[in-house]
């Protein structure tokens, strides 16, 4: 049995998320500061850490910092859980060790398959160890996952600045460059045989984009538009594919990476088969709240035919479902801009 070292100061989340992590078969231990949980991890070696970042004693980045410190600890895989969605918080945590990140709140899935995500690179690493220990260091043969990945893109690739409604890509261009997004919301879109536009995916701070085969010379397959001002770091793709083929762990990674948003799009497309008009919009809503990292007091600043295209309602359904919305207390609108006053009321609409 894997064991895990929670370390969280708020004593409601740190109990649910024990309980949860029971359930899924991990021997799990708490700590409710930095202070224990630096003294726990010592002690107890575990398999991996989940830790808060905001804490008393000692906060997240100061836990890293002092397992790193050690040659046992540093070993262990470590995961951020925070309410710290800006990006240089991220990169700032991927930095300094941590082999993932999880903003607050997460869901049950997520959490289990980031943890098992980490678990399967740490034996995958130590399988490798002795190889990756003779590469050069600050080459490309020295990129172990998908964290040196990002780092890489950010360090060496080409910085891209897109206006809000710029167009990065269109369908049917050649795509020879692969991006990490380093700030905004970006659309990806298609038309329909109606010249209708549907929205397929979004993509946020630290997210890829781009990906088409590497092996084929396969044009993008969607359009991409910046939705707020946009920050890209491209690298060709061939430079990545070299790259892939030197690092198997982490081509790993991102198959898995890839594998999991192919499984959002699919639940994105029930949704729009099967649910109701209410649930489409109420689930759109909290999905677009998510990838612009906006808090419950914060509007949205989304177009209505953005929204609809989501959903994949009219815009005049979706129009009539956000004034019903509003007169059940659950949204203010002003303009464009939609507050989400009852985001667990939301999270229940069928």
């Amino acid at each position: 049995m894997k064991t895990i070292l929670l370390i969280e100061d708020d004593r409601a989340l740190r109990e649910n998320t024990e309980e949860l992590l029971d359930l899924a078969g991990y021997a799990v231990t708490t700590a409710p500061n930095g202070k224990i949980g630096i003294l726990a991890a010592k002690e107890l070696v575990p398999d991996i850490i989940l830790c808060d970042i905001m804490m008393p004693e000692v906060d997240g980045y100061g836990v890293l910092k002092a397992l790193n410190e050690d040659k046992i600890t540093k070993q262990i895989p470590f995961i951020f859980l925070s309410a710290k969605t800006e990006h240089k918080e991220i990169r700032k945590g991927m930095d300094l060790g941590a082999d993932d990140y999880l903003t607050k709140p997460f869901e049950e899935e997520d959490l289990i398959s980031a943890i098992e995500s980490r678990l399967a690179k740490h034996e995958i690493l130590k399988l490798n160890a002795t190889a990756a220990h003779n590469k050069e260091e600050n080459s490309e043969d020295s990129i172990l996952d998908l964290n040196e990945l990002k780092n890489f893109f950010d360090d060496n690739g080409d910085e891209l600045t897109f206006s809000q409604g710029d167009v990065i890509y269109k369908e049917g261009q050649a795509s020879n460059t692969i991006f990490l997004v380093l700030k905004g919301v970006i659309k990806c879109h298609s038309m329909d045989e109606d010249g209708k536009q549907l929205i397929t995916s979004l993509y946020r701070a630290d997210d890829f984009l781009g990906f088409t085969s590497f092996l084929k010379n396969v044009p993008y397959q969607e359009s991409a538009t910046a939705m707020e001002d946009v920050i890209l770091a491209g690298i060709s793709k061939e430079n990545l594919k070299d790259i892939l083929e030197k690092n198997h762990a982490i081509s790993l990674e991102l198959v898995e990476l890839l594998s999991g948003n192919i499984k959002e799009i699919k639940q994105q497309l029930l949704q729009m088969a099967y649910s109701s008009v209410r649930k489409k919009t109420a689930q759109t809503l909290l999905q677009f709240s998510e990838i612009m990292n906006t808090q419950t007091n914060d509007p949205i600043k989304i177009s209505r035919s953005d929204l609809a295209s989501v959903a994949g309602i009219a815009t005049e359904s979706l129009i009539r479902t956000l004034s019903g919305f509003k007169k059940e207390g659950l949204i203010e609108i002003d303009g464009r801009n939609i507050k989400i006053k009852e985001l667990k009321a939301l999270q229940y609409i069928t």
